[in-house]
């Protein structure tokens, strides 16, 4: 069985279910879809992974960048980490 197969079994009983992409229809997840071609073509293209902790090592500066540092046309081209603090209600909001 395939690890997502493990993973599934656990989770049958609690109403989880697996919904595929139809193939030839990327645009049913446009942005799962826009991930993933950033990440293959910026990172995994780019570089000559030797073995696995340093493919980690790799994907997570990756990560780091696109998360903390590059700004995105969708979020007012402002970082993730930037929009999150902007838009994150306040703890003192969410008591009263």
């Amino acid at each position: 069985m395939s690890p997502v197969g493990h993973w599934m079994n656990g989770r049958i009983a609690t109403g989880v279910k697996l919904q595929f992409i139809r193939p030839g229809k990327p645009v049913e997840n446009a942005f799962i879809e826009s991930f993933n071609g950033r990440l293959r073509e910026e990172c995994l293209n780019q570089s000559v992974f030797h073995n696995l902790i340093h493919a980690r090592a790799m994907i997570e500066s990756w990560r780091q960048d696109y998360n903390h540092v590059r700004p995105h046309s969708v979020l007012q081209y402002q970082t993730p980490m930037q929009y999150r603090e902007t838009h994150q209600p306040q703890h003192e909001q969410i008591a009263n």
